[in-house]
């Protein structure tokens, strides 16, 4: 049997994993960086506009940090590897930003926390094996269960975003459906192998 190494398996889960857990230590240390990984309820500075994708970075306490990343650690990982590292980085910048303006637009609170990706992980995941003229029963039960949930909870005040958790799932529906696309393209035609000459 041969040695066992550990490898950088998912650059972009990993790095974004890292990044996450500098900054919470970052803003322990000189909380007035905070404000530089929130999305703010008005575009007032620099750190307003930074803010819409940098708040993906920024978690209120080691428990919400650990919550997001245990899902993303989970997930990402197998996403990566199933659509790519730059799609899924572009996945996860997408997300922040549409979820960082949808705060803007129908929130009067700060937004800090990685759960918007992490929703987008989950309903992204569910579409894996999604097929031309098909829709997984595994992706409606997803939807229902999280997404039906966070409808519910919504009208709790209990200073959690179940906004950025709605429009995470949905950008990951919406990201799954688009992978599909060209997935499907292929099984229909695929290429015709070229066999060496003898």
């Amino acid at each position: 049997m041969g040695k066992l190494r550990i490898t950088y398996n998912a650059p972009v889960v990993l790095t974004f994993t890292i990044a996450a857990v500098a900054v919470f230590l970052l803003c322990q240390l000189a909380p007035s960086l905070q404000p530089w990984f929130a999305a703010w309820p008005h575009l007032i500075d620099a750190r307003s506009y930074v803010g819409l994708v940098t708040h993906i970075l920024g978690h209120a306490s080691w428990e919400h940090l650990i919550g997001n990343f245990m899902l993303i650690l989970l997930i990402g990982p197998i996403l990566e590897e199933r659509h790519g590292s730059r799609p899924l980085l572009l996945m996860i910048l997408l997300t922040a930003v549409v979820t960082g303006l949808a705060n803007l637009a129908l929130s009067q609170h700060a937004l800090v926390g990685a759960s918007g990706v992490a929703f987008m992980m989950i309903l992204l995941a569910s579409m894996a094996n999604m097929r031309g003229g098909e829709i997984p029963l595994t992706f409606l039960a997803i939807a229902l269960i999280y997404l039906g949930g966070e409808v519910v909870h919504s009208f709790r005040s209990d200073g959690i975003s179940h906004l950025a958790h709605l429009v995470g799932g949905a950008a990951g529906a919406a990201f799954g459906f688009l992978a599909a696309k060209p997935r499907q393209a292929r099984l229909a035609n695929p290429a015709k192998l070229k066999l060496p000459a003898a």
